[in-house]
Formats: structure tokens, sequence, C-alpha cells
């Protein structure tokens, strides 16, 4: 099998910043998965490997899920790591992602603030609140911590709708589970699926339509950084069929 390309997009002294492809696990799990993305980076930044919290996951700040694309920053540094880690749990960085979900929105602009929970069987749980404007009403539904996802509406396309999202908070499957919470699952998700939504007529994707597009946070010098990475192929000629149905 071959191994997995990784695209550099910036090569910093004290971080990388990686085009991560759909499939490709950040770092190993208990399984000890060898084609990861931090495994295939410590061949060429071997000094990466006495970074950060724990010796499974180097330089490792934060993650992206296996089935999704897009950018990370991976620190190279002992210093790069708590300084991003700290705007990680003051929540200044910045993360937007693209998403074909299902159904039309009827708001062109909104906030899901879903409480998150851990499931079973790798799920996250989440579900509506019975006010969705109501802070005050934060966790009476359901139990978990905070999450926070906004979403933008970019065009409609038949059934389906393309999103720009920013998430405020880093839950595991954040984005996911709100918008299968929100009855908008991400189109190409077998985890969080509604089988009733997907029709027989629709063209196959073999990956989640998630992809992070943008990241950005401040240096060590205190100058703000932002990277964009454009749709994959694969997610844009999914679009051309859809419009083309």
């Amino acid at each position: 099998m071959q191994e997995p390309k990784i695209k550099i997009i910036e090569e910093a002294v004290d971080y990388i910043i990686v085009d991560k492809p759909a499939g490709v696990l950040t770092h190993p799990t208990q399984a000890g998965e060898k084609d990861t993305l931090i495994n295939i980076l410590l061949k060429k930044y071997r000094g990466i490997k006495k970074v950060g919290d724990s010796p499974e996951r180097p330089g490792i700040v934060h993650r992206l899920d296996k089935e999704a694309s897009g950018l990370l920053v991976i620190a190279r540094t002992q210093e790069m790591f708590e300084h991003l880690k700290k705007q990680f749990q003051d929540r200044t960085i910045e993360k937007e992602y693209i998403a074909l979900v299902y159904g039309k929105m009827f708001k062109e602009h909104g906030v899901i603030d879903f409480a998150i929970d851990r499931g079973k069987e790798g799920r996250m749980v989440s579900r509506p609140k019975t006010d969705l404007l109501s802070v005050a009403k934060v966790g009476a539904a359901q139990p978990g911590k905070e999450a926070i996802t906004e979403y933008f509406l970019e065009k409609t396309i038949g059934r389906f709708s393309v999103l720009r999202v920013k998430i405020h908070t880093g839950r595991m499957h954040q984005i996911r589970a709100h918008m299968f919470a929100f009855n908008h699952p991400v189109v190409g998700d077998t985890l969080y699926l509604n089988r009733k939504l997907v029709k027989k007529n629709q063209p196959k994707l073999d990956r989640l339509f998630l992809h992070s597009a943008k990241l950005c946070f401040v240096d060590l010098k205190g100058e703000k950084k932002c990277f964009e990475s454009q749709m994959p192929e694969e997610l844009n000629d999914y679009l051309k069929k859809l419009e083309g149905n």
C-alpha cells in the first residue's frame, strides 16, 4: 500500500502547516496504525518527536477526523506547542470549514449550541434544546460539554446546502454531531447517518464532505497568521454532479 502524500503549506521554524487528505488519521490510536499524518511527518521532521504532552501525539495541538481533509498546524517546538495550546483553550484560534449537508437551511446564518456528550461505538451525542435561542437553558435537555458551531449558507443545490462553518469550541466530531442533531447531516458521513435522506439517484461520494478551509492563529512574534486550502478536486467534482442532476 502506497504511503499517503501530505502537502506542506508552510514550513516555519516552530510550526508546520499541512493539508491533510481524507482517509488519513492525524495520529495513531490504540490500534497502532502506521500510515498516520504524524508518523509520515516524523520521517522528515524528527524534532517533533519530543514536542507536546504525549509521545503518542507529538506536536499535535488539534486534530481532524480521519474522513475529513484540510488544514492542521503542527508544533515543532515546545514553546510553540504551549503557545498554540493556550490559543485553543482561550478560543482565539479561527477555524473555518466547508461542508455539504442534506436539506435546505431555513436561515442563511445560524448558531448551533447543543451540548455534546460521549455516546457509544465512537459516536458523540447531541440533541436540540427546548429553546435554541435561550442561553439560560444550556444543558437543560442534553448533558455534556458546551459546543458552539456557527454556519453561513454559501449556496443551495437542490435538496443540499453548501455551508461555511466556524467552530468556536473543539469537541470531537463537533460539526458532524451538531449537523446530525440539527437534522442536516453532513453528506458522506457513515457514522452520523440518516438513511431516509439518502436517495437512490444520489451520486456516490466515497468520503466525508467536510474540509478545513481556513486556519488563523498568532505566532510567537505576536503576528496573526492565516492559511487557506482549496477544496479537493473530488469534492468540487461532486458538487458539479449534483448541479447536473
